[in-house]
């Protein structure tokens, strides 16, 4: 898959802004056959309810397309692929004129999207990407391997090797960092690993940053299911195994509930403390508890995508595609999901650090001030 490196004119705002005014008027895929939709029933699937992140997703999906005037079922699958399968055949049951699904894993709803398109129901997959199906119509989600490069650079400027303006930094290094990658069943996942590598290859070559134990290929770092304590215990068998009288300068993480777990096996090997200071751990998602620890100085950064927008993107697509319309795309060329490309509308991510998160966070109102103390 050739991966999405498209610079915005704009942010994520700027970018749903003008998809709110642009709507196109021509006529979309046979998969829609439009009509008089209004209060039509949409199945909405997410994950989990163990991240915060889903969390909001779907009462931000939800309340878009309430707002829009369409009924929503929002069901949550605790990452179980059976019961989120279970989830969307009963809404089709149910009468779902269309449904939005962030799958668990991208692979596994090939009967489910199949029944979908017999019964002329549409899909647009969120977030992450639905594989090996020709019945995935549109796709919606940030610029992921633009959020691996961010993220890669983050770990970069935390070590200062690099400047945040992009210029090369004081430090020379060698510095010790292991390699975290997420779920292997996420699409997104190789994006985020990808996209960090391209980063930080040239200096794991040059030598100015070590991986010690070796490990740097995304099958033997991948964390399946995104799973804190899964990422806890291979962080303490690294440092068991491989840092005996070393010390770990810094983390590539590619979510925030890795990160703490990451963080809480660093602290039980003696981080933290003002002779060993925690390495740079980089995140993704600017979850509460991340945020708390960026702000505390513990970890150093994470990556915000703002869901907000992302529901917006989505309902608006979603709306247009039950009009009849074709919805508006910005990257019709990059997410080949293995039979198709599919037409994907992608938001831009955001580095956030201790500096930052305040204008970042606060300022724009995703968080009130008193929910990062």
């Amino acid at each position: 898959m050739r991966f999405a490196r498209m610079v915005a004119a704009g942010g994520a705002f700027a970018m749903a802004a003008a998809l709110v005014a642009c709507g196109s008027s021509a006529k979309t895929t046979e998969s829609s056959s439009g009509g008089d939709t209004a209060g039509a029933l949409v199945g909405v699937t997410m994950p989990t309810k163990s991240s915060e992140r889903w969390i909001s997703d779907g009462n931000n999906v939800k309340k878009a397309l309430e707002d829009a005037g369409y009924k929503v079922d929002l069901q949550y699958a605790e990452d179980d692929i059976p019961t989120q399968a279970n989830q969307i055949e009963n809404q089709i049951t149910k009468g779902a004129k269309l449904l939005i699904i962030a799958a668990i894993n991208g692979t596994a709803l090939t009967s489910q999207l199949q029944l979908a398109k017999d019964s002329n129901i549409p899909v647009i997959s969120y977030d992450r990407l639905i594989r090996n199906s020709p019945n995935v119509d549109y796709y919606t989600s940030f610029d992921n391997f633009k959020v691996g490069v961010q993220q890669g650079t983050s770990l970069l400027t935390g070590l200062k090797i690099k400047n945040e303006d992009g210029s090369e930094g004081s430090a020379k290094g060698p510095f010790n960092i292991e390699l975290f990658a997420g779920s292997p069943d996420d699409n997104n996942a190789p994006f985020f690993f990808d996209g960090a590598m391209s980063v930080l290859k040239p200096y794991i070559d040059k030598g100015t940053l070590v991986v010690r134990s070796k490990q740097t290929d995304f099958k033997t770092v991948a964390i399946l299911r995104w799973k804190a304590e899964t990422a806890q215990r291979r962080m303490e068998d690294l440092i068991t195994k491989f840092y005996g009288g070393a010390k770990v300068n810094g983390v590539l993480s590619p979510y925030d509930g890795l990160s703490i777990g990451i963080l809480s096996a660093l602290k039980s090997a003696g981080y933290g403390t003002a002779g060993q200071p925690y390495p740079v751990v980089t995140g993704q998602d600017a979850e509460v508890a991340s945020v708390k620890s960026i702000n505390a100085g513990e970890q150093y950064s994470t990556i915000f995508k703002d869901t907000r927008e992302l529901a917006k993107v989505t309902a608006k697509m979603a709306d247009e595609v039950l009009k009849g319309n074709k919805p508006e795309t910005n990257n019709d060329k990059d997410y080949d999901n293995g039979v198709k490309v599919v037409p994907a509308y992608l938001l831009q991510p955001v580095i956030v650090v201790k500096g930052n998160y305040e204008k970042l966070l606060v300022e724009s109102g995703y968080y009130q001030a008193g929910q990062l103390k």
